[in-house]
């Protein structure tokens, strides 16, 4: 398990969330996302930083956000929840479900493994506006 320091470091370091990952897998969950100024908050105290999502794909990848070369596998496509496993050449994998509260509040659980170290976050999504 890593330190909340390492945890927020790496939440931090997300690279290009505007951005989509290359070959994203389609899900409904994603559909209903509101584009624009978002703000995620790693619940129990964790870091917060405001994105500016562009496309909703981009949330699926938090901690290998810069990694192009990912395969991607649907496990889950439901309306209101979707889960994704991945897998980036060289860089790691992770797995990741999205549960939509409104368009415009998700609850975002990712787990894996970044650059050999692993990774367990819970993550409030709260749209804000539109992009500055």
């Amino acid at each position: 398990m890593l330190r909340p320091a390492a945890v927020g470091a790496l939440l931090l370091t997300g690279a290009a969330v505007g951005a989509a990952p290359a070959q994203a897998p389609s899900l409904r969950v994603l559909a209903q996302i509101e584009t624009g100024q978002w703000q995620l908050r790693e619940t129990g105290g964790g870091t917060t930083r405001s994105v500016c999502v562009s496309d909703p794909r981009v949330l699926l990848q938090l901690r290998h956000g810069g990694a192009a070369q990912c395969s991607r596998f649907v496990i889950d496509n439901q309306g209101q929840q979707g889960t994704v496993h991945y897998t980036c050449a060289g860089a790691g994998h992770g797995r990741t479900t999205i549960k939509l509260e409104t368009p415009r509040l998700m609850n975002i659980t990712t787990q894996g493994v970044v650059d050999g170290l692993p990774f367990d976050s819970a993550i409030e999504a709260r749209r804000l506006g539109d992009c500055t």
